[in-house]
């Protein structure tokens, strides 16, 4: 009897299912057997209906308590003077603890491709360009010369002190552990660091991430394939990494013509648009690596075109709502990824221990092994900002050129080598290592590499947290004299706009009857009635009073609305000829899209 009709009769009693556990379980599961009905596969016995829906309620519940703990973290790490990201992985350990036994499965594709793009997008969106152009000769030297240094220096050191991981694979783990986590400094700096070097770092940040996990696939597919040459695999990347760029570029390019076409014909719903925005960087990511190219460039790309896109006209509501949801997420994303860090934490030491007869000892020597890997990041580090940044300084000098504008000091150098704290990104690739090698397979030492970038990520956060403290010491934050020069003379400017606008404001043509609205237009052009006089005569009793007062706030709008659009205008002008930077421009149209919010809907 097919299934569908067994369900059928089982039900009227007249026929058993397959095995007794159903047969008690039907009276508590009618629901499940009413949901499935005739679609129920044959041959299936209902108890792993049963299992697959009591796994998949699991799945929900453990989300909804990931979710949970992410906000419970940021109130705690208020509470407790550690960065958020370690009280997150505090906290994921004790869920792990075998009292409470939450265990979360990672499938590694799916984790690269669910946390990575987003915040890559959201880096490459946010990062200041004009910032990022200034200093791009240090920050490509920290994101790509240093990624490569690192490489071959931490890989041949990994290798050597560890002769089980193959050297691809050491190069490959060299590379993840190369992006540093700008955020996780910030909160442990207290902004407190000197803006240039925190652009440096940011600048950093975004682009190792990139170039690091490009150079971990590649040392990846060398050591699942066996096959590399310097000179294909420098083409390829070059190939790689331009077709990616080009591929996020213009995927966004499209994106943003498609929203102006459907703003142009009154399709701008604020929540359609912020839609495409989260399907971007995965539709980014996926079509680059479809075509070849890099995901990860293809987001960050994707991301730093769409922060010239957001400018597009009558997007006040979307921006701000935008703004909302990709502060949520971020937020969210970055907990979720350290939260998981913390659950993996006893597989991952189980693991690494699971072919050694002794535990301690076993786990002793891993806990040096990742010490040594750690110094060796830090020494390279510090060899290469100390090296790069004073030669640098001596190529300025010998062009005539202006010194940089953050002298390089020991103190500053320093800064820079505890600044390169490993976070996310490292823990989302270090993930993505595949299972296996080869059919029946496994992949060498997978267990411990991700036992080292775990170790790696948490050292680094804890060697920040004490030094950068100590290297600040005395450093009173300089106030940032040409930003907010930048802020003044933009509130200024666009002041000026708005005044010019409502100067060349031709009054209406008004008939007799209506002199006295023409002679309050007048007078809301001139001071824009108080809020205080309009909040009087709204609670006048007279029928005559109030139809005035909305005569006024409509006209008041209108005005308002005319002036804010003129301000934004020349904020978008600045931007333009560089007059004042990203964070200046993202600033002061928050504030405009803010005040335009607050006047509601203008007939």
């Amino acid at each position: 009897m097919p299934w569908p009709a067994a369900f059928g009769a089982a039900r009227h009693k007249r026929v058993l299912p397959a095995c007794d556990f159903c047969a008690k379980a039907i009276a508590q599961h009618r629901r499940l057997i009413w949901h499935f009905k005739g679609e129920l596969l044959p041959d299936v016995c209902c108890c792993k209906l049963i299992v697959w829906e009591s796994r998949f309620m699991q799945t929900a519940y453990t989300v909804l308590i990931l979710l949970m703990l992410v906000s419970v973290s940021r109130l705690v790490g208020r509470v407790i003077p550690l960065p958020l990201p370690l009280v997150q992985i505090a906290a994921g350990a004790l869920l792990a603890w075998p009292t409470l036994g939450l265990h979360v499965a990672l499938d590694p594709e799916l984790f690269l491709f669910l946390f990575l793009p987003p915040l890559l997008f959201s880096d490459g969106w946010r990062m200041p360009k004009r910032e990022l152009w200034r200093l791009r000769g240090p920050i490509l030297t920290l994101a790509v010369g240093l990624v490569l240094f690192t490489v071959v220096g931490a890989g041949y050191f990994i290798h050597w002190i560890l002769p089980t991981i193959p050297l691809p694979v050491a190069f490959a783990l060299a590379a993840v552990l190369s992006p540093t986590d700008a955020v996780a400094v910030s909160a442990i700096s207290q902004n407190r660091l000197p803006t240039p070097l925190m652009h440096m770092l940011q600048g950093e940040a975004l682009m190792n991430d990139a170039s690091g996990l490009v150079t971990f696939k590649f040392a990846l597919a060398a050591a699942l394939t066996g096959v590399f040459s310097l000179a294909d695999a420098s083409l390829t990347f070059v190939l790689v990494a331009v077709g990616g760029l080009a591929i996020g570029v213009a995927l966004s390019w499209l994106v943003g013509r498609l929203r102006s076409w459907m703003i142009a014909r009154g399709w701008d719903d604020p929540a359609t648009h912020v839609v495409f925005m989260l399907l971007l960087p995965f539709a980014a990511y996926v079509l680059a690596e479809r075509l070849g190219a890099s995901g990860i460039l293809s987001a960050v790309a994707a991301g730093m075109m769409q922060s010239w896109l957001d400018l597009l006209p009558r997007q006040t509501s979307t921006r701000l709502l935008n703004r909302s949801v990709w502060s949520l997420l971020e937020f969210a994303f970055n907990g979720l990824i350290f939260l998981l860090l913390g659950l993996q934490l006893p597989d991952i030491i189980k693991a690494v221990v699971s072919h050694e007869p002794t535990l301690w000892p076993t786990l002793l020597y891993r806990c040096l092994d990742v010490i040594a890997i750690f110094l060796v990041l830090v020494v390279l580090r510090f060899i290469w900002v100390q090296s790069i940044w004073r030669l640098s300084g001596l190529l300025r000098r010998l062009r005539g050129k202006s010194e940089l504008t953050l002298v390089p000091t020991a103190r500053s150098c320093w800064l820079l080598t505890v600044g390169g704290v490993r976070g996310a990104v490292t823990l989302a690739g270090v993930m993505s290592v595949p299972l296996l090698l080869a059919p029946g397979e496994a992949f060498p030492e997978r267990d411990l590499l991700i036992f080292i970038a775990a170790g790696v990520i948490l050292l680094s956060l804890v060697a920040a947290c004490i030094a950068l403290p100590l290297l600040l010491r005395g450093i009173e934050k300089s106030p940032d004299d040409r930003r907010r020069s930048e802020v003044r003379d933009a509130w200024k400017k666009t002041a000026e706009a708005a005044i010019h606008a409502l100067e060349a404001e031709e009054p209406a043509e008004a008939a007799p009857q209506d002199a006295a609205q023409a002679a309050l237009a007048t007078e809301l052009k001139a001071r824009l009635m108080s809020e205080y006089r309009h909040q009087l005569e709204v609670f006048n009793d007279s029928a005559e009073a109030q139809a005035l007062a909305f005569q006024m706030d409509q006209l008041e709008r209108k005005l308002r609305l005319k002036a804010l659009r003129a301000q934004r205008l020349e904020l978008y002008s600045l931007s333009r000829h560089h007059q004042i930077g990203d964070d200046v421009l993202r600033e002061v149209l928050a504030d405009l899209d803010m005040s335009e919010a607050n006047l509601g809907h203008v007939k």
